[in-house]
């Protein structure tokens, strides 16, 4: 997520420039009723010595509920771990915001699933925050699909306590079949727009929302999503929202940790088309032969860390790979058809 991590050789949502349903200037839409938002916050890693990410997203949270006149029937509740666990709730109480501890852990691992499976009932099994949509957000360091502690492992989550832990998305999806059904999942880390990750929590949300390449230490621009996190079916101006707080700043050059001008990249996937894509996949790959090796040199490559690093992986550009590998025009373009329909919204710095 929010420094560095790496992968192996799959295939990410590609983002060469911006297509997004609704371009166009956003107007800010009716905030639906009761609704419950749930930002799990695994940081108790690299992350939080490195700057006060958690500190400024908290900020840019409490920014975002300002923004908000009534919020008697939203939730937002905040899981934070930078060593010491805590569940608190964000309100607007008649203008003033205001946060209250719901619950206080003591330290443990927040990558493990009984300790989220507690967290997660302590949200969506508790009656004061029971809804009509909901929302969830995981906050962390990221590497994909692949479980660890394989040569190139791919994962949500990482906490140091003990040693090192690592939420593999087997057993995240694990805790979250036993979570409501979510209007939007939104990984807030790097390299988690890939398509497996995608398509293996496909029946646990409505839209995925995440960072195809490393994204900058900031992380996603929280008061930007207001008021669409709690709008349903709002997924895709939530990523506007987030882009457009790099693209003010973007300038192309490599900036600083205190600098972030690099821009970013985000996609949108609409969870329903997935099954599609995969038929459609399945399809167009059908008696495909290729050499790797040559793939793996004239497809782009989101992962930009040092090839040969302990830290690489590679994240390979989709729709490159495919009109790579498929000959047949007629399959490619059914190909596309399924993936432009499953991606609904992708965002780039050229």
């Amino acid at each position: 997520m929010k420094t560095k991590l790496y992968l192996l050789f799959f295939f990410v949502f590609p983002l060469f420039m911006s297509a997004c349903r609704g371009d166009d200037p956003i107007p800010d839409p009716p905030v639906d009723g009761k609704r419950t938002v749930l930002v799990y916050m695994a940081a108790d890693n690299s992350i939080n010595p490195l700057a006060s990410f958690t500190d400024g997203d908290l900020e840019e949270l409490k920014a975002g509920m300002a923004s908000i006149d009534n919020t008697s029937d939203m939730h937002l509740l905040v899981y934070i771990d930078t060593g010491f666990p805590r569940l608190i709730e964000i309100e607007n109480k008649g203008g003033t915001v205001v946060e209250t501890i719901v619950k206080e852990y003591e330290d443990r691992n927040s990558c493990g699933v009984a300790e989220t499976q507690e967290v997660f009932n302590d949200v969506f099994g508790n009656s004061l925050y029971k809804a009509e949509s909901y929302g969830l957000i995981y906050w962390s360091h990221g590497e994909g699909w692949i479980p660890t502690p394989l040569p190139s492992t791919r994962w949500i989550g990482n906490d140091k306590t003990g040693g090192g832990h690592y939420m593999n998305i087997e057993d995240l999806k694990l805790v979250l079949q036993n979570a409501p059904h979510f209007d939007f999942i939104m990984f807030d880390a790097c390299f988690m727009q890939s398509v497996e990750v995608a398509y293996e929590l496909r029946d646990c949300c409505d839209y995925y929302i995440g960072f195809p390449a490393e994204n900058p230490g900031p992380g996603a621009a929280y008061d930007r999503m207001f008021p669409f996190i709690f709008q349903k079916g709002a997924a895709v101006e939530m990523a506007i929202g987030t882009f457009a707080a790099y693209d003010e700043i973007y300038t192309g050059k490599i900036g600083s940790n205190s600098n972030w001008t690099m821009g970013t990249a985000i996609d949108v996937l609409k969870s329903s088309e997935l099954e599609n894509l995969a038929a459609a996949t399945a399809n167009a790959l059908s008696g495909v032969t290729a050499d790797r090796e040559v793939l793996r040199s004239s497809v782009f490559d989101y992962d930009q860390r040092k090839v040969g690093s302990s830290y690489y992986v590679g994240y390979y550009d989709f729709v490159e790979m495919m009109e790579k590998l498929v000959v047949d025009e007629v399959a490619l373009d059914e190909w596309k058809q399924a993936y432009d329909a499953a991606s609904v919204c992708w965002k780039k710095h050229r």
